[in-house]
């Protein structure tokens, strides 16, 4: 059986949920904001009763994803904040509700575990602000280094980086050769021939490691050379990493850290403190309010009017609140697992139309 798309969930009118969610839905979106779609569709009966479940289908953007009914109501269960929110949807920002959604009463789900899974997704967000920050204080330059930037020749008693030790001699990489030293880690005898073809000390700009080479009998070496394969291999992570990152970083978000010269992502600093604060009006007034009256200061967050270690500090106060908070409150401990569960067998057997 083909897969399933979002096509396909549109056009057999299988969508029993469709709403508006992220910056539009808090009312905290700008002139740049993108419209982001969450939804929930009925997989037809015969893919439900067949061997392969589809809990999740998403276009190649990841602004349109759709949950499966079943799957929906297990994040649900587990206090999910991003499904958590969709069930609290603001009416102006629902797009599409089939009557039997309303069986689904927020109610059910709020529990004690909502100040695990906000403040966990939102310390998730400032590691996120502080990784942004390490990479625009700390960036690497798109000339790649190559093995040899991490080989070093000792003489006399000095160690000597190779680039510059075959400088010096007027020595060509390609025609040296290596020989691993016994039981001296990355360290290998030193050899240099214009007549006999040895391998080099790398192969290829590419390379990955020195190459060794065989050495005629009676051969003296010129030096000891040392390869720091240890600091190459972090550096190829980070390299890997960084451009990484720049290739696929938001770049509207990147300006806007760059203009407000902070150097953290303020865009994910502000989702920390929507997110905490919302975790703390579920312990006290027992319900989750999308749509965020605190605007004016999430949106001063958003424009870097704060100080990172400041932000910090405030996020810590409120994280260590909000134990006290649940403790003191009327939540469950965790929703009702066999209510929902009914509650699932009787929606589906609505939508297929199999209630006697």
């Amino acid at each position: 059986m083909n897969k399933l798309t979002i096509g396909d969930i549109k056009k057999q009118g299988l969508l029993v949920m469709e709403v508006i969610t992220g910056s539009r839905a808090y009312g905290l979106e700008t002139a740049t904001s993108d419209t982001d779609i969450r939804g929930v569709f009925v997989l037809p009966k015969d893919m439900y009763y067949g061997l392969e479940y589809t809990g999740q289908v998403n276009n190649e953007t990841n602004d349109i994803v759709y949950y499966e009914l079943r799957r929906f109501m297990e994040l649900l269960l587990r206090n999910n904040p991003n499904i958590m929110e969709m069930l609290n949807t603001p009416a102006n920002c629902v797009l599409l509700k089939h009557p039997m959604m309303d069986l689904l009463k927020p109610s059910m789900f709020l529990s004690k575990l909502c100040e695990q899974t906000f403040a966990n997704y939102a310390y998730t967000q400032i590691k996120k602000a502080y990784g942004l920050e390490k990479k625009i204080v700390n960036p690497v330059d798109e000339t790649r280094k190559s093995v040899l930037d991490f080989c070093f020749v000792y003489e006399g008693r000095d160690a000597i980086p190779l680039e510059k030790f075959l400088e010096s001699k007027g020595l060509d990489q390609q025609m040296a050769g290596l020989a691993a030293i016994s039981h001296l880690r990355d360290c290998y005898n030193l050899f240099y021939s214009t007549e006999f073809r040895y391998s080099g000390i790398m192969r290829k700009e590419e390379s990955n490691d020195v190459a060794l080479s065989s050495i005629p009998k009676g051969e003296m070496p010129i030096a000891m050379l040392y390869f720091n394969k240890d600091s190459y291999s972090v550096y190829c992570k980070k390299y890997k990493e960084y451009w990484d990152w720049v290739g696929k970083r938001n770049e509207e978000r990147y300006k806007t850290t760059m203009t407000h010269g902070k150097n953290y992502d303020s865009k994910n600093m502000m989702h920390v403190f929507r997110l905490l604060r919302m975790a703390r009006e579920i312990a006290m007034d027992g319900q989750i309010n999308v749509f965020r009256t605190d605007r004016q200061f999430l949106l001063s967050v958003k424009e870097g009017k704060f100080e990172y270690d400041d932000l910090l500090q405030q996020a810590e106060a409120l994280k260590i609140e909000l134990p006290v908070l649940y403790n003191n409150s009327t939540l469950p401990d965790k929703p009702d697992m066999d209510v929902v569960e009914d509650l699932l067998i009787k929606m589906r057997e609505t939508y297929y139309g199999e209630i006697k």
